[in-house]
């Protein structure tokens, strides 16, 4: 149409020299800018994608924290029981939280299920899991926008002049004088413009890698719910344990006290020895010495586990809770096994992730093929919006890549490494997953074993210190003999309060490594 107009304008059927020959040429240029404006065609989309590259490992999580739980063969002070020395290792986000007082009102007295309860929902790791998961979540629609239609709209107002000189007329008419600049002039335009990628098979593998790594981090969260209940409950846990070592030491602290004063009142009478009282004075003040340690440690078991879940990060509460020892659900190490690995979240996120490297490798190797997309616009332009002409245009692109400067044989190595990388992680996720199920069962038996031998441990003890006392208060013995006795029940409850606490660390670790936290938890403790 364009050419058709140009013909028109200046055509000269009869031969003859057209008069007035500035005019036409000016109103020739008047009417050619609003018709290039018109005519020429919006600017086509780059067809032909180019691939996301992944980063060569896929655990980007772990980066946010980490939860491990350890026992270690620690000998007794007693010489006839050795315990295992459980550690709960809460690192990173998973140690914090956001405060949640506010949404979830406390009475000051605090449940295991509760604080597990308020951990999912406060804990800082499934917060940032939950903020992962959106981001992944919006990176997979942005992949996906590049395979449905674009749909713009513009409204382009132009005022304009033209330098006759510039553009190459340089005619000169005896006796007419042409302007070197014409206009100002005017155009307006209203226009929809429509972009639609018809085959892209780099951007199809996008979208799909993007989805991969979306799933990948949903099965993340899940994992991250695991290891918030292995910290919170460890936590707790450890809290109890603190709250049994001090109570016990109480109790302690109040026979070696009537020790004392009994001796004080024998020694003021003449009945036994100035060095007999002072040795009960100092076994008393190592007993109070040793309580105020205790106390404080519990304090500060209460605020770690505090932090976790959202609660002020003070002892200002109550555990209102006991985890008793209780054998844990019979299960085989094979059973253990497989649950494990059908069941555990970052396994299936691990796998997902070679999901996501697979296709962008395959975008990689697909920026060699051929790629087909349409643009197209409709509108109306004119002088004014009174004077609107309907125009459109649309076009179809074909690109066939020839060569690229190298550019797709570089995105398939780097593609190629990253996939090698993430088989080479889920295979030792797998053998990790192993380690950790075999570890936890076999710590769940030795510790099984060293809760029945410090129970029987406690009770020897006992009677032997009652024996001690008898005879200590019939002048039969020194308080020496009736001092180790009662020091022997001490490291004897604090193993029996190690023992359970290790046992059921080791039911809360089993429970994590065959991915069923949340499931096992309240069947393991007899939550309500």
């Amino acid at each position: 149409m364009r050419g058709k107009t140009e013909a028109r304008l200046f055509s000269n059927p009869g031969g003859k020299r057209a008069t007035g020959a500035w005019p036409l040429l000016a109103a020739t240029l008047l009417l050619a800018a609003p018709a290039f404006a018109q005519l020429s065609p919006p600017p086509a989309q780059s067809q032909g994608s180019q691939a996301v590259q992944l980063p060569l490992s896929g655990r980007t999580a772990q980066t946010s924290g980490s939860v491990k739980t350890s026992e270690q063969p620690a000998p007794s002070t007693t010489a006839t029981v050795n315990t295992l020395s459980p550690n709960v290792q809460v690192q990173g986000a998973y140690a914090g939280s956001t405060p949640g007082v506010a949404n979830m009102p406390f009475n000051g007295k605090l449940g295991l299920r509760e604080a597990i309860q308020r951990g999912l929902a406060y804990n800082l790791g499934q917060s940032g899991a939950t903020q992962a998961l959106r981001q992944a979540q919006g990176q997979s629609k942005v992949a996906r926008s590049a395979l449905l239609p674009n749909l713009n709209g513009t409204v382009v107002e132009n005022v304009q002049t033209s330098d006759l000189q510039a553009l190459g007329f340089r005619f000169k008419f005896p006796g007419f004088a042409i302007p070197d600049v014409l206009g100002p002039y005017n155009y307006i335009d209203f226009r929809a413009h429509l972009s639609q990628s018809i085959l892209d098979v780099t951007a199809i593998d996008n979208y799909r890698a993007a989805n991969s790594l979306a799933k990948a981090t949903r099965y993340a969260a899940q994992d991250a719910r695991e290891l918030i209940m292995l910290a919170v409950g460890g936590a707790y846990l450890q809290t109890i344990a603190a709250k049994a070592r001090m109570a016990s030491e109480e109790s302690q602290v109040q026979s070696a006290n009537a020790v004392y004063e009994r001796s004080a009142q024998q020694l003021a009478q003449g009945l036994v020895a100035k060095v007999d009282s002072d040795r009960n004075e100092v076994q008393a003040l190592t007993h109070q010495q040793r309580f105020l340690s205790l106390t404080n440690d519990l304090a500060k078991q209460k605020i770690n586990l505090a932090r976790m879940i959202g609660l002020p990060p003070n002892d200002q509460y109550d555990i209102s809770d006991e985890a008793p020892f209780a054998p844990a659900p019979p299960v085989t190490l094979e059973a253990a096994l497989a649950q494990a690995f059908e069941q555990r979240a970052d396994l299936k996120a691990a796998g997902e992730q070679v999901h996501a490297a697979e296709r962008a490798h395959s975008a990689a190797r697909a920026e060699r093929y051929p790629s087909l997309g349409v643009t197209s616009d409709y509108g109306g332009i004119g002088i004014n919006p009174a004077q609107l002409q309907t125009t459109y245009t649309a076009t179809a692109s074909l690109k066939i890549p020839i060569w690229q400067g190298g550019r797709a044989e570089g995105d398939i190595q780097e593609s190629d490494a990253t996939l090698a990388q993430r088989h080479a992680e889920y295979e030792d996720l797998k053998g990790q997953i192993e380690s950790d199920v075999r570890e936890s069962y076999l710590d769940l038996q030795a510790a099984a074993s060293q809760v029945e031998v410090a129970r029987k441990n406690v009770e020897v003890n006992k009677e032997a210190l009652e024996l001690t006392r008898q005879k200590a208060e019939e002048g039969v013995i020194d308080n020496v003999q009736f001092v180790q006795a009662q020091e022997e029940v001490t490291i004897a409850e604090f193993d029996y309060i190690n023992g359970v606490f290790a046992y059921n660390v080791a039911k809360l670790s089993l429970a994590r490594a065959m991915g069923r936290a949340a499931d096992a938890l309240p069947e393991a403790f007899k939550l309500p």
